[in-house]
């Protein structure tokens, strides 16, 4: 798949499709999904990253051939990944942390092998980010280790929002493809169901 999921010289059919649909049938209802998402969860603060992972959700679904990837499935997918932030960033109780000195837990750090195994990692990440094409990499970077929002980074280049979405949700799937492919993260079934 080409960077953005909007080829400029499409590699095959299937990546000119996968533009196709992605440019009609999702990015084509991005203002819709902002807007349904500020006025449904008003305290969530990054929006952008929440349409990121909608896409890259329905990325996935696409990939694993899942019918009806309709209108109605964005906002659900949106709604769901919207959830799953907000469980993730609950406040924990903190009744049950007077009772934290009879704990018997031992806090360790990492040791050699898990340091170098972790720093092994962080070089086929940079890696994989390397193999970006440069556009695609130029805003991965900039979001992911810059922190710009979706809208700084199409101010700063000269693109529309959608373009920079497009942008990260292929770099974050190639990053992730790479990564596989060399084993630091684990095949999914569903993925290994698509290879054979």
């Amino acid at each position: 798949m080409s960077c953005a999921a909007l080829p400029a010289a499409p590699a095959t059919p299937a990546d000119a499709e996968l533009a196709r649909w992605f440019r009609e049938e999702i990015q084509a209802h991005e203002r819709d999904l902002r807007a349904y998402l500020r006025g449904r969860f008003p305290t969530l603060v990054d929006v952008d990253d929440l349409v990121q992972e909608t896409y890259a959700r329905l990325l996935r679904a696409r990939a694993v051939g899942r019918a009806s990837l309709t209108r109605a499935y964005l906002f659900v997918t949106a709604r769901n990944a919207a959830l799953d932030q907000l469980r993730r960033t609950r406040p924990v109780s903190i009744d049950g942390l007077a009772e934290i000195d009879r704990l018997a837990v031992v806090e360790e750090g990492p040791n050699a092998a898990e340091s170098a195994s972790h720093d092994q990692e962080l070089e086929l990440l940079a890696e994989a980010i390397a193999t970006l094409p440069q556009r695609c990499r130029e805003i991965f970077v900039l979001r992911r280790f810059h922190d710009l929002s979706h809208r700084e980074i199409a101010r700063r280049l000269g693109i529309a929002e959608n373009t920079v979405n497009a942008h990260l949700v292929t770099g974050m799937l190639r990053c992730r493809d790479y990564l596989r492919a060399r084993g630091v993260t684990p095949e999914r079934k569903n993925d290994e169901r698509l290879r054979s």
